[in-house]
């Protein structure tokens, strides 16, 4: 990778050059688009963040507690919290 420093715009970023396999180039050209992206540079430079500072992920045991959470609730095995402070008498 190499950069320019001559080719850093006024709003402060940079151009930079990668190489990449072409397989790999024609991933991403086909989906970017797809994700609503409006250019190749768009897509890369939010994969670059999601590098620096991943999203948060739910652990296996929060999916799984979710999941089942919503089994109960299909299966009306749930309580509206309003209900639940009647039941215990408890006020907001």
């Amino acid at each position: 990778m190499s950069t320019d420093t001559r080719d850093t715009d006024d709003n402060g970023t940079t151009k930079i050059d990668v190489r990449v396999p072409k397989r790999l180039l024609e991933e991403i050209d086909e989906e970017y688009e797809r994700r609503g992206y409006t250019s190749r540079s768009e897509a890369i430079r939010d994969a670059l963040r999601d590098w620096t500072d991943p999203p948060t992920r739910l652990s296996e045991e929060t999916l799984e507690a979710l999941e089942k959470s919503r089994e109960q609730r299909e299966q009306d095995e749930t309580q509206s919290a309003d209900d639940v402070r009647e039941r215990l008498g408890l006020d907001d």
